[in-house]
Parts: C-alpha cells; structure tokens; sequence
C-alpha cells in the first residue's frame, strides 16, 4: 500500500508540473534585440493558456498579404490589466509593438497593442519581458 500511495504522489506532482515544463521562457524564443511595428487587420484570436495570441494580416513590402502570428502574456495576466477575452475581434485593425521570433517565422511577442481609435494597451507581463 505504502509503494502505491508514493507511485500516485509521484504521478501526481509530474502532472501538475507538466504545464510549467511546457512554458517558455521569452529569451528562448524571442529577440529583445530585434523590435518589430506591425499595423494590420485582426483575422483570429485565441484566449488559451500559457498565452493568449492572436494572427494579424499585415501588407510586406511587395503588397503581398503576410499573417503574423503574435503571443501575448496569460488570459490571467491580462484580465488584471484590463483586458477580456472580446478585446481583440476580427477585423479590428490594430498596431503592434513587440520583439521578433528567433526561428524567423511570421511570429512576435507582442509588448504593446495600440487600437484604432489610439487607445494603447499592453501586451505583456513582467514576466516574459526577457
């Protein structure tokens, strides 16, 4: 009995700790170096944990229509600041300032979403600020 209650302790403790393993550090995969500004068209957005993230249509240089895939802090994180889950919709265009993704992919963690109407709110919690 003694061997089971110590297997189920043990399971237990990996399986709470498996979303802590599963979240990444900022440095790990973004470039505090590298800033970005981009201005788009909201086209999804999802409340999900670790990060929420939503995807922007944004025109590169050429005129061709790229989506950018942009993290922002917890849902937890961002109710505190004073966002909800409806905050960002499709086809809000918005500004975003953030820090790029080292692989090089269409994808940045964004610090601060600026609105149409120029309100400005950010993105990010101290946490994932490097």
């Amino acid at each position: 009995m003694k061997v089971v209650r110590s297997v189920v302790a043990a399971s237990l403790v990996l399986w709470l700790g498996a979303p802590v393993l599963a979240h990444h550090s900022f440095a790990a995969q973004y470039d505090a170096n590298k800033p970005v500004t981009l201005k788009g068209k909201v086209t999804k957005v999802e409340w999900t944990n670790p990060h929420a993230r939503f995807y922007i249509d944004v025109k590169d240089a050429g005129g061709a229509v790229v989506n950018w895939n942009l993290e922002l802090a917890s849902p937890n994180y961002l109710k505190r600041a004073g966002w909800s889950s409806t905050s960002l919709k499709e086809g809000d265009e918005v500004t975003v300032e953030g820090s790029l993704a080292r692989s090089g992919a269409n994808m940045a963690n964004a610090a601060t979403v600026t609105f149409a109407d120029g309100t400005k709110v950010f993105a990010r919690s101290a946490a994932d600020n490097r």
